[in-house]
């Protein structure tokens, strides 16, 4: 199908026409190698990350419990302390002044009682987040939201050439020279001072398709497996659980910083744990026409 259907087929998405670009980046990290030719058939895509309000109406609808609001399973953490395992998820807290960058353990905690509406743990609400992105989410929360509103995640190709917004092998989003006003990215010195939390979507400029906060603000699951030999993610290593699924995420978040994590680009990539949930990590979904 080469044309988009009359209007979209729910309020929020758009228009992305069907074409071939070139994946990937030869010139940051290796798991974004190597640079190769893709078609995409054309598909509508939300305009922004899936709100706390949209996944508040899909819970109160639904009664879906997320991940982060589950206990995990004891036998797929055997050397995991016993008082972790309780329902809670992995929220990101600043450091009190300079630190090693080669330790994600000293910002990342697994907090007790953190989800999508206490993304900080107990005494943490989202009623004045209602237009931030929803975080706290793992694949499985995504694809229920998505199978919810009749859409479906993105592959990764999809999410990246929509992200592109036509500027086929553009570093970035809105061109190849860094803007820290044009995404929600870190700026200041990492992890400890400078900018840091989630945006309204919609606070900073779209792409050339119209896509909102497609780099920076927070990472976005895909559908797509990500290769176990490839680089965990920013905040996982070689301590994590054995055969634990990974999936792709993309676009970086408020975290990304140039001097630690220069991922807030369309050819960026991660490998996240399915079991994971974090304060950074969010969503969109996509519909394909019917052919």
């Amino acid at each position: 199908m080469t044309a988009a259907v009359d209007a979209p087929p729910r309020e929020g998405m758009t228009w992305i026409p069907p074409g071939r670009f070139r994946m990937g980046s030869e010139d940051f990290y290796p798991e974004e190698r190597p640079v190769r030719a893709v078609d995409v058939e054309g598909f509508w895509i939300d305009t922004h990350p899936v709100t706390v309000a949209a996944f508040r109406r899909f819970v109160r609808a639904t009664g879906h419990v997320t991940t982060a609001e589950q206990a995990p399973e004891p036998d797929a953490y055997p050397d995991a302390d016993p008082a972790l395992l309780v329902p809670g998820s992995l929220v990101f807290r600043p450091t009190g002044g300079p630190v090693p960058l080669d330790d994600y353990k000293r910002w990342w905690a697994y907090v007790p009682g953190a989800c999508w509406q206490r993304p900080e743990g107990q005494g943490s609400d989202t009623y004045t987040r209602a237009r931030h992105p929803v975080v706290h989410v793992t694949p499985a929360d995504a694809t229920a939201y998505a199978a919810w509103a009749g859409a479906t995640l993105p592959t990764e190709a999809e999410w990246e050439y929509a992200a592109r917004g036509g500027l086929d092998g553009a570093a970035f989003a809105w061109g190849d020279d860094d803007d820290p006003g044009r995404a929600n990215r870190w700026v200041g010195e990492f992890p400890w001072r400078g900018h840091r939390g989630t945006s309204p979507v919609g606070t900073y400029p779209p792409n050339g398709f119209g896509l909102f906060d497609v780099t920076g603000n927070v990472w976005e699951w895909t559908s797509d497996a990500f290769d176990a030999a490839a680089t965990p993610s920013c905040h996982g290593g070689a301590d994590e659980p054995e055969g634990i699924p990974r999936q792709v995420i993309k676009g970086g978040s408020h975290l990304c910083a140039p001097s630690y994590c220069l991922r807030y680009r369309p050819a960026a990539r991660q490998g996240e744990t399915v079991d994971t949930s974090t304060s950074h990590i969010g969503f969109r979904c996509t519909l394909r026409p019917a052919r």
